[in-house]
């Protein structure tokens, strides 16, 4: 979708079969509390088969249900987004040129792809502008990506915007390889906090345990001396459930709100996001 050898932006899949390629933006409206969701993948199944691609947009309004549609296909530039996916349209720009992409994964997992799959935040701290549904939409956003074999067996996800560039980002996930199924959830908690990422050394949190569950779900435990407890609410009302399809075949529903509340405490520092946060939480039928 962007430019080739990029290693944060350019394409990764390199035609071969079982692979999974997602690109996501997730965006919110300072004035309105409006919240969007942007989603392309491409996927090549497992056996073989033609690869195909499929996306849509999901639009979170303050003030009533969300609606999300399908489409054919969403670019997310490094300088914005425009499109339409059934009654809904969006016109937005961003500039990502001075971003600097925050590895949720270590970065040897996005780069050397030794993982099931792993997830980078191209840009995890831009301010958008532009109209959706003809309305005028300024905020906050985020531009991020997955490559791997497929969906994990359970996850939930999180992206917060904690104010003046600081961002959290954070995926929980059960894989679905055997010896790996029957373990609890796996922890992966990025922050970017005072223009510092954290934790010290990025990889798995062994010391944060997840629980999986809707519609509160949670993270908490230590990291070094840091006491960290990370509280998300998605209200059915506010969420949209979405299947997804993984290369061999297999489903997954996918529970997403652009409208969560947040409470994130790390140490002695406490940040609460009323309808603002970014989530979550993807289950096997």
């Amino acid at each position: 979708m962007t430019l080739a050898g990029d290693p944060i932006w350019g394409p990764r899949w390199r035609g071969r079969p079982g692979r999974l390629e997602v690109w996501y933006g997730t965006f919110t409206d300072l004035a309105s509390g409006d919240g969007l969701w942007l989603h392309h993948e491409h996927v090549s199944p497992t056996g073989g088969g033609e690869p195909f691609t499929t996306a849509w947009a999901a639009s979170f309004p303050a003030h009533g249900p969300p609606v999300w549609h399908r489409t054919g296909t969403i670019e997310l530039r490094r300088d914005g987004s425009s499109g339409t996916a059934g009654g809904l349209a969006w016109d937005l720009e961003w500039d990502a040129s001075a971003e600097r992409p925050l590895f949720t994964f270590p970065r040897w997992a996005w780069t050397r792809e030794v993982l099931p799959a792993a997830q980078i935040v191209a840009a995890p701290a831009l301010r958008v502008d532009g109209t959706v549904d003809g309305h005028p939409f300024v905020g906050s956003g985020n531009v991020a990506r997955i490559y791997g074999h497929g969906n994990a067996r359970r996850w939930a996800w999180l992206h917060a915007d904690l104010g003046d560039g600081d961002v959290l980002e954070l995926v929980a996930a059960v894989s679905t390889r055997p010896g790996l199924r029957a373990l609890p959830p796996i922890t992966h908690l990025r922050y970017r906090i005072d223009g510092h990422d954290g934790p010290s050394l990025a990889g798995p949190s062994f010391g944060l345990r997840a629980r999986l569950e809707l519609p509160r779900w949670s993270v908490s435990g230590r990291i070094g001396r840091r006491r960290v407890r990370i509280e998300v609410d998605q209200p059915a009302e506010r969420c949209v459930a979405i299947d997804y399809h993984d290369p061999d075949g297999a489903t997954a529903t996918c529970t997403n709100t652009e409208r969560a509340d947040v409470i994130i405490t790390i140490g002695d520092r406490t940040w609460r996001l009323d309808g603002t946060g970014h989530a979550e939480v993807g289950t096997r039928p």
